[in-house]
């Protein structure tokens, strides 16, 4: 037995691969036959989907609606933006800090609702009442916030 046809039935891989090779180097084409002839289908009308489901108001805009003064909405913008990109289950992995205004610990907003850690709107009154009680304003928040890096 030739040390080729030998090395071939100890490496599938390489045989598989050299009978291609060779197939293809004199022009041999390989297709695949269908399996059986399609068969004609009756095409249906879908029917109509239902009306989707209202989707809820971003984080944004239920702060927006909350806060009427255009200056106090800004700086609170910037500090969640900052502080969460108005992401609602944002959290800090080396403070714990959690929520659209990074509180910490998150548990503190349960004073504002025990869907503290779902809902955009208590995380948004908690934060304001914080600041408001803290900093006297969003806009004295966004002021500390610009002088040390946090609020």
């Amino acid at each position: 037995m030739p040390a080729s046809l030998i090395r071939r039935i100890a490496s599938p891989k390489k045989a598989i691969t050299g009978g291609l090779v060779a197939a293809a180097a004199s022009g041999m084409v390989f297709a695949a036959a269908p399996a059986q002839a399609a068969t004609p289908t009756v095409m249906k009308t879908p029917a109509p989907a239902a009306a989707p489901a209202a989707a809820p108001a971003s984080a944004k805009a239920i702060a927006k609606q909350k806060i009427k003064d255009p200056a106090q909405f800004a700086a609170f913008d910037k500090i969640v933006s900052h502080e969460s990109g108005w992401n609602p289950s944002a959290t800090n992995s080396s403070s714990g800090a959690y929520g659209l205004v990074q509180a910490l610990p998150g548990s503190k907003m349960a004073s504002a609702g025990a869907d503290w850690k779902t809902n955009p709107e208590t995380q948004i009154e908690w934060g304001l009442k914080y600041m408001n009680d803290r900093y006297g304003s969003p806009t004295g928040a966004w002021a500390h916030w610009q002088a040390n890096g946090w609020y």
